[in-house]
């Protein structure tokens, strides 16, 4: 029984030694360390406008309409929905996958002007793994470029400077591929960035 009582007596000091540990000085240092060093990151890179959060960099919204670059489908809520966030779980061989994407390949080309057999990014008709990736291919993007002139009243080189202004390179310039940051695009059209 004395044996059971020290084995006891160990177990308890251990887990709460571990929880404070864990639970309390770790996350603080690590809060520390992001405030410090990181601290529009940490903070979900909110963007403000005239002191009120309109969104996030990290965020894509529903931008709709002739005027804007639009983001990637979402599968997430009724779309772009943060408190929902995932795919749709429809597998390469789902049927009914394969008709949303055929749908949304003929809508992408018929919205921005393409022949019936151009091609279509990927990421212009398929969501991302969040279903809130703000991000979209700088094909995505340029492929976009003359309808959103076109409605904004812009020359082709003005809408493509500002499409290069606001593509980010590759991740520790070997991951990925280039992108285009649809929020912050759109924004700064707006002359709101």
């Amino acid at each position: 029984m004395k044996e059971l009582i020290i084995e006891l007596r160990i177990a308890i000091i251990s887990t709460m030694a571990l929880a404070v540990i864990l639970c309390g000085i770790y996350p603080a240092f690590v809060w520390v360390v992001a405030q410090g060093l990181f601290p529009r990151e940490a903070n979900g890179s909110l963007i403000r406008e005239r002191g009120t959060v309109i969104g996030s960099s990290l965020l894509a919204q529903g931008f709709t309409g002739e005027r804007y670059f639009h983001p990637r489908p979402s599968a997430a809520g009724q779309g772009y929905d943060a408190t929902s966030s995932g795919g749709s779980n429809l597998g390469p061989i789902s049927q009914k996958l394969i008709d949303i994407v055929k749908q949304r390949v003929a809508d992408y080309r018929k919205e921005n002007g393409l022949s019936p057999d151009a091609p279509v990014p990927a990421d212009a008709v398929t969501t991302s793994a969040s279903g809130l990736d703000p991000h979209i291919s700088a094909q995505n993007a340029l492929l976009q470029a003359r309808r959103v002139g076109h409605a904004r009243g812009m020359s082709d080189e003005g809408i493509r400077k500002r499409i290069e202004e606001h593509t980010e390179g590759r991740t520790l310039w070997i991951f990925g591929e280039p992108r285009v940051n649809v929020p912050q695009l759109n924004l700064a059209l707006d002359g709101r960035r």
